[in-house]
């Protein structure tokens, strides 16, 4: 874990010893590091991170806490152009964030502003909050590259901050924390010292089946798919046993997800039981049922039901 406790605390030295707090949002278009950069600042998997876009469906909470400050971060789902009933829920949970707020970082991947990019830029103007560009993934782009990116954005906003970073691999991220500081308002500490998230343990296991689906298939099917917990029973000698449904929108698409002799399934079930292992710190059972839930992402009805509306 990076000591970003540490960096915080460099943010005080030689300053009047005050407590800064507030809450800062993660916004930007799908597949520029959002959850990358949530579970590096917190230094746990909070949120679950594929090559796919659209993987962040609820906004996820993680706390940063220091004897000096405490962020709250609120890593949203990526903003687009939605098709459905899903994604109108997601895109406005994104846009909500902002509502209570201080800081938010408008991320972005290290090329000029597309019209997705520019949608965000115009829903950030009437926000009234501090807005810093991140810029994502500096270490897939040469120096002049970052140069003219950070040239094209500046012509369009005037960001509070411009921020270079690699979520990935940490680059920049201690500048991020100490600038966030210096902005955030002198006040209380929210939450305890050793409180990291909000997010039920059971909402993470549902994001890391989808999430091992996700990496596992392709398309669009890892975007029908959805993850109910059914059965939770932690036994005495430490085992939990987990059960849950995988649902698909069509008929079709259940044997995709079962694979050939159930084999993908089963190297879902494998990959899922042994990242739960590893963040539940326990051994786990993890058994998995498919199941098909007909154009889902469409029926509010249904949506209701998987806690999405």
């Amino acid at each position: 874990m990076l000591n970003l406790y540490k960096k915080m605390s460099d943010y005080s030295k030689n300053k009047e010893k005050v407590y800064h707090s507030g809450y800062v949002s993660i916004i930007g278009k799908p597949n520029v590091g959002k959850s990358t950069l949530l579970n590096r600042l917190i230094g746990q998997t909070l949120s679950i991170v594929t090559d796919k876009p659209q993987t962040t469906r609820n906004t996820i909470m993680g706390v940063q806490s220091s004897d000096t400050g405490q962020i709250i971060f609120m890593d949203t789902p990526g903003i687009y152009s939605p098709k459905d009933a899903l994604g109108d829920i997601i895109v406005k949970a994104a846009v909500n964030s902002l509502g209570n707020v201080d800081i938010v970082y408008f991320m972005v991947n290290p090329v000029k502003p597309d019209k997705h990019d520019l949608s965000i830029i115009d829903i950030l103007r009437n926000a009234g909050k501090h807005i810093f560009l991140v810029i994502n993934k500096i270490d897939r782009v040469k120096h002049e590259t970052l140069l003219s990116v950070i040239a094209t954005y500046s012509q369009i906003y005037d960001f509070q901050s411009v921020l270079l970073i690699s979520a990935k691999n940490g680059d920049g991220v201690y500048d991020l924390i100490n600038k966030t500081m210096e902005l955030l308002p002198v006040g209380p500490k929210y939450y305890p010292e050793d409180f990291l998230t909000d997010r039920l343990e059971r909402l993470l296991v549902e994001d890391i089946i989808r999430g091992k689906i996700m990496e596992l298939t392709s398309a669009e099917l890892p975007h029908a798919v959805s993850v109910e917990i059914t059965r939770w029973i932690e036994k005495r000698n430490g085992l939990i046993f987990i059960s849950a449904n995988i649902y698909i929108e069509k008929e079709s698409q259940k044997g995709i997800i079962i694979g050939k002799k159930g084999q993908l399934i089963k190297a879902v079930g494998i990959r899922a039981r042994q990242e739960c292992e590893h963040i539940l710190n326990t051994r786990v059972y993890v058994e998995l049922f498919v199941k098909v839930k007909k154009n889902w992402r469409k029926d509010i009805n249904a949506l209701r039901e998987l806690g999405f509306a």
